[in-house]
């Protein structure tokens, strides 16, 4: 195996740093950028923002290039930067291009793209489960953004010869995540024996991940070594209500007050269950964390964080 380090942007966020702590785990050099310098339970990350492109030539000619990119750094759903749309493109397109670039230029082993189901939009009524070769029809400019991602990803393999992946994430929980969580939210209010409420979602379908799932993931797609396609579904394997997140959370947590108003969550997609075997069979995914441990895990995070 190289030893050229990987280069993982985003690694202040919640993927970027679980990616960074896998590769790390496993013994493997890691160069590890987000927009700001900063640190995470002692591990430095670099300043390197996916659209400063000079400062991303110079961390490759620094490092003697490097072995594989895993590029996590984003704008990280639909309800962030959702009143700046023109920000979303710089970062999520402009800077994925910038990505490629690199992986070009510096003759990149592989890199491995962070998409999300967000760039399927709605999925169509009947499919079930959905394939990664169904078109993408997305309802937001997030989800726009991480298709373009994905047709860059195509053009720079058939134009330039550029290996690159994509996976198509899922909603995405567990330890430090900051932006908007209905487990996190649920766990939190329950622990601390407050009432919860959310007017929608009780027969709302959606398709949470594990941190640590996604990170292997990432990790398992950077090293497969013959890979039949360019994009791949990564979730947890379940497809629940966030109703039926509630009554778990309350198994866990007794005496959580946790209610929920009927209809679909206004910044989601109504999607039926993902199909995963291609990424079980060309990457060797499949989630290992089950949706009760993992939320079990979280709670003793946050308990510990609390503390």
């Amino acid at each position: 195996m190289s030893r050229r380090p990987v280069l993982v942007t985003g690694a202040l966020g919640l993927i970027g740093n679980a990616a960074r702590v896998a590769l790390e785990d496993a013994v493997r050099p890691v160069v590890a950028i987000d927009r700001d310098a900063g640190e995470v339970a002692g591990r430095a990350v670099l300043a390197g923002d996916v659209t400063a492109v000079h400062r991303l030539h110079a961390l490759a000619l620094e490092h003697g290039g490097f072995d594989g990119i895993l590029h996590c750094g984003a704008f990280s759903g639909p309800m962030v930067a959702a009143d700046d749309p023109a920000a979303m493109v710089a970062v999520n397109i402009t800077g994925t291009a910038n990505m490629l670039e690199l992986a070009r230029l510096h003759r990149v082993r592989r890199l491995v793209f962070c998409s999300s189901v967000s760039a399927y939009g709605n999925t169509p009524d009947g499919l079930d489960p959905v394939p990664e070769a169904t078109p993408l029809h997305p309802t937001s400019v997030y989800g726009a953004s991480k298709a373009a991602g994905e047709a860059l990803v195509d053009g720079y393999a058939a134009q330039f010869g550029v290996d690159s992946l994509a996976l198509r994430i899922g909603w995405v929980y567990g330890p430090r995540r900051t932006t908007a969580c209905a487990i996190r939210d649920m766990l939190q209010h329950a622990r601390a024996g407050q009432a919860f409420h959310l007017p929608f979602g009780a027969d709302h379908h959606r398709q949470y991940v594990h941190v640590d799932d996604v990170a292997r993931a990432l990790v398992l797609a950077l090293d497969a070594e013959r890979p039949g396609q360019r994009a791949y579904n990564i979730n947890g394997g379940t497809c629940v209500t966030l109703g039926e997140i509630a009554c778990l959370i309350g198994r866990i947590v007794p005496g959580a007050a946790l209610t929920l108003g009927p209809g679909p969550d206004p910044v989601d997609d109504r999607q039926a269950q993902f199909d995963l075997r291609a990424a079980e069979s060309d990457l060797g995914f499949r989630p290992s964390i089950g949706l009760e441990e993992g939320i079990r895990r979280y709670a003793a995070w946050l308990g510990d964080t609390d503390g």
